[in-house]
């Protein structure tokens, strides 16, 4: 019997779907959330400490979250979901990162002391045994409902707005719902996440490019360029765009709440977070890792032509080949449509 062949847009869609988020996990994944806030914010509570809300978001609100990872070469299960505490410090000592953190660390293993815990920079990260991981992430309030002060290691605040950044991915998800066709913005991040973490694994100069970064790259060549009927000529469009950007040092900043942008000169490159104007997430890139940004988006852009023209020629080995150097070895074995 002859092998079954499939189109690139039948294996990408397929592929798609192997790294998003299972929806059907949804309903109980917020039960869950639900949960974890009200045990930890009576622990806050007992300890003086008040919680003022508790805001969805991140990627499991703008649904462009993975449901798996990769690290290295190989893929790793495992879901991540941000649970801000927006609190209200009763003392000066409490309003810092080095302060809150070890109490949300308490508060986290007083409520699930047989849940695996583990405290990064910014957050304490609950591990659950199904593989979905909760990000707790101490915030201070402000007179605002909808800004939040986000804090830093060595004492570093910056308001933000949980609540704009979701409005802002999901109004270009929204708009590209009301185009016809499979591809759409919110897919197309978590492409751009997954080529991430697998260009990560081989990098020179780029230690780590955030999800946020890729989020608004994303949204920058949604507004410029919207998306194509497939992913493919979607993927190729886009890495083409980024890469004449990123080589040309463009500026990238967003119009959605009238943010008023503060340039820094001596910033090798700029791209603005949409709702805080002093915020450029590249500030600290060097021109090395611009330019290997550069390189990865080019890449990508020919690989992708490649597979393109070998699909449509009828050589789906070589078309997937080409796929491995842009998505890695799990393309090859997670991109076959089920039947």
């Amino acid at each position: 019997m002859a092998k079954k062949t499939f189109t690139l847009q039948q294996r990408l869609s397929a592929f798609v779907d192997w790294i998003a988020t299972d929806s059907g996990k949804e309903d109980e994944i917020r039960k869950r959330m639900a949960n974890i806030r009200g045990a930890i914010a009576a622990k806050a509570k007992a300890d003086n400490l008040v919680v003022r809300s508790t805001p969805n978001s991140g990627s499991f609100a703008t649904r462009t979250g993975l449901r798996r990872h990769m690290r290295g070469l190989s893929e790793v299960e495992g879901q991540d979901v941000d649970l801000p505490f927006v609190v209200s410090p009763v003392t000066k000592d409490d309003e810092t990162l080095d302060a809150l953190l070890p109490r949300f660390e308490r508060y986290a293993k007083e409520s699930y002391p047989n849940t695996d815990r583990e405290t990064t920079k910014s957050s304490v990260n609950l591990k659950f045994d199904d593989k979905v991981f909760f990000d707790l992430v101490p915030m201070l309030g402000t007179k605002s409902p909808d800004r939040q002060i986000l804090l830093r290691k060595g004492g570093e605040q910056r308001e933000t707005s949980i609540q704009k950044h979701i409005e802002f991915v999901s109004a270009r998800t929204g708009k590209s719902n009301e185009q016809a066709g499979r591809v759409k913005f919110n897919e197309m991040v978590r492409l751009l996440k997954w080529w991430r973490c697998f260009r990560e694994a081989d990098a020179i100069s780029i230690e780590q490019m955030p999800s946020f970064l890729v989020t608004l790259l994303a949204s920058y060549a949604f507004d410029a360029r919207g998306v194509k009927a497939r992913y493919a000529e979607t993927l190729a469009d886009w890495f083409g765009f980024l890469a004449h950007a990123v080589r040309q040092r463009t500026k990238i900043s967003f119009a959605d709440f009238g943010t008023k942008y503060t340039v820094d000169a001596n910033a090798k490159w700029s791209v603005f977070d949409p709702v805080a104007g002093d915020n450029n997430v590249v500030s600290k890139w060097t021109g090395l890792m611009c330019d290997e940004l550069t390189e990865w988006l080019e890449e990508g852009r020919d690989a992708v032509l490649e597979a393109i023209a070998a699909f449509d020629a009828g050589k789906e080995t070589e078309g997937l080949d080409c796929l491995v150097l842009v998505l890695g070895t799990p393309v090859r074995h997670h991109s076959e449509p089920t039947p």
